[in-house]
Formats: C-alpha cells, sequence, structure tokens
C-alpha cells in the first residue's frame, strides 16, 4: 500500500481549535465483513484489531463521567466485535444516543441474524453505508453480491420500523463518490435514492448522507497507483469553503482507535496523528478524564481539505 502521510504534511489549511465535547466516536476495530475500495480503515475480513473489554469500559466511564451524549460505533464492522451488544446496553442505561456506522451486509451474515432486532430494540440509530441504488455501482465499489445482501437487510430493517416517520427508529443511508470526484448535491441525492429505492425495492429511510472520499489509507493508496493523487489533491482544495470550518465535525467529536488511543477525528486516526495534550505523546482516552478540551488546537494537514471541499464533509453528512 502506497503511504499518503508524507503527502499530506506540507499544508497551509488554516488553524481551528476545538469546542466542548458531545460525541465519542469509537472504532471497535478494522474486522469487516467487506473490503471496499473508498475505505478509508483499510478494514477487511482478514484484521485482528478488535476493541477489548477494557477499552470498552473505559469509553464507557468517559461517557458516565464526563457526560457525553452521542456514543458513534465505527469499525470495520462495528457488529463484529464481540463486545458490541454490552456496550450498547450499558451506554442506553447512561441515557446515551447510540448511532451504529453499519455496512448492512452483516445484518445478513451468519451469526448476526438477530442483529437487527437487537439494534431496534435499544434504539440505536443505524447510518448505513450504500454508494449508490444501483446493484452493478455497489457491487464493482463493494465486492459481488453486496447490493443484494444490503437491500436484504434494508427490507429487514424497514420491517422493525426502521425508517418510518414516528418510529423513534432512524435509519441513514450514505453515499460516497466513486472515483476522483466530489459528492453531488445531498439534498437531490437524497431525493432520487428515496424514488429509486421506494420504487424497486419497496425500501424507505428517514435521510441520506454524503460523504467526501479521503485521501488516506485505501483510497489514497489507489489514487497513488493510478497518478490520480495530486490531481484530486488540487480538487479538494480548489473548491475549499472556509463557510464549512465553524461546523467540521473533529471541533466537537473526539476519536478514540481500537486501543483506546484518542485523536481529532478518524481520519487523524488512520494517518497515526494523535490529539495534542501537555505531556502525552499518544494520549489514551484514560488520559482525558482530568482535562477539559475546550479550545485546544487540532491537528490539520491537507487531507483537512476533504472535510471543506464544496458543501462540506463530515460523519454527519454535508456541512452547508
Amino acid at each position: 500500500m502506497h503511504a499518503t502521510l508524507p503527502l499530506l504534511k506540507e499544508s497551509d489549511f488554516p488553524a481551528i481549535s476545538r469546542d466542548s465535547v458531545e460525541t465519542l466516536q469509537v472504532n471497535l476495530g478494522y474486522l469487516c465483513n467487506q473490503t471496499c475500495q473508498h475505505c478509508h480503515v483499510d478494514a477487511g475480513p482478514r484484521r485482528k484489531e478488535i476493541m477489548d473489554r477494557e477499552n470498552i469500559d473505559a469509553v464507557l466511564n468517559y461517557l458516565r463521567v464526563k457526560k457525553v451524549k452521542t456514543l458513534d460505533l465505527t469499525g470495520g464492522a462495528p457488529e463484529m466485535n464481540p463486545h458490541f451488544k454490552y456496550l450498547v446496553r450499558e451506554a442506553g442505561k447512561l441515557g446515551v444516543r447510540v448511532i451504529d456506522r453499519c455496512n448492512l451486509s452483516i445484518l445478513e451474515e451468519k451469526g448476526y441474524e438477530d442483529m437487527a432486532a437487537f439494534l431496534a430494540e435499544h434504539q440505536v440509530e443505524v447510518v448505513a453505508s450504500l454508494p449508490c441504488y444501483l446493484s452493478d455501482n455497489v457491487d464493482a465499489q463493494r465486492g459481488k453480491g453486496v447490493f443484494d445482501a444490503s437491500i436484504n437487510a434494508l427490507k429487514k430493517l424497514n420491517a422493525l420500523g426502521y425508517g418510518e416517520e414516528g418510529s423513534g427508529l432512524s435509519l441513514t443511508l450514505v453515499y460516497n463518490p466513486q472515483g476522483v470526484s466530489l459528492p453531488p448535491s445531498q439534498e437531490a441525492l437524497e431525493i432520487a435514492y428515496k424514488r429509486e429505492l421506494k420504487l424497486r425495492y419497496g425500501v424507505i429511510f428517514n435521510q441520506l448522507f454524503t460523504i467526501t472520499n479521503m485521501p488516506i489509507k485505501r483510497f489514497g493508496s489507489w489514487l497513488v497507483s493510478k497518478g490520480e493523487f495530486e490531481g484530486y489533491m488540487h480538487l479538494l482544495r480548489d473548491n475549499y469553503s472556509e463557510e464549512n470550518l465553524h461546523a467540521v465535525m473533529c471541533k466537537s467529536l473526539i476519536s478514540v482507535d481500537w486501543q483506546g488511543y484518542v485523536y481529532d477525528c478518524d481520519f487523524n486516526q488512520m494517518l497515526a496523528l494523535p490529539l495534542m495534550l501537555k505531556g502525552k505523546s499518544r494520549p489514551h482516552l484514560k488520559d482525558l478524564m482530568a482535562h477539559d478540551l475546550n479550545g485546544q488546537p487540532i491537528v490539520v494537514m491537507d487531507h483537512c481539505y476533504g472535510c471543506t471541499a464544496g458543501q462540506g464533509s463530515s460523519c454527519g453528512g454535508a456541512l452547508e
């Protein structure tokens, strides 16, 4: 794999600092049942990195003491962590809003047949990747058969009430572009997704997020191998919007890796750029218990242009 960090270090991205922490985003491990071209985590079926019970308890303690109200679970496929259900249950007892970044097809895998019902029982918000409403496009990006499995999983979630207005079960779909382009208008694409998925498959959902592909890990390496890295960075820079700076997710989010170490965002985590904390070169979540991070500088490099280009991009979709 081609390293992209050396290509991102020399940066003129504006300095930004933190607000109060509203979301704890936790990567439960890189194990995944899929291997996607756009994956910035480089997750897959052969990865062994999994968060253990000790670090999951550290997550719960941080939520409890710091009174953080949103827990955003990522992977890999976060459901493949053997402590996933324990974490969801205990976070629910704290009154924490739980988000599951689900790849959908995991809900169709052997051994996970009850996962959709579990998510519904605990009112977990499902944010699910579906890069297109056409099977050929999805399978090309995510693997043969993934689209059909995703549609089956969506129907399973719909049957439980996900996507229905007033059900209290939120279902969000996520679009990532293919190739070297920015996402189209989130609002217009949501309309198209809702129309096509309802017409073709009888599937409903609440909202769509569009997320820009980041020039790191697997996607970054693909850009380098195709000779497209420099051109993609020009695209991000040329579409920089200063108005997006105030809304970037790193201002109100902390990213935690599978070992409990902390970063300003999930992308910095993948680049091994730890959150800055005085006296700690690589701070752990436990090290933050006595610290107020409000006003602290955020580590930025050239990949940050991916969050501020065009309509903006974050784990919550477009910023504008």
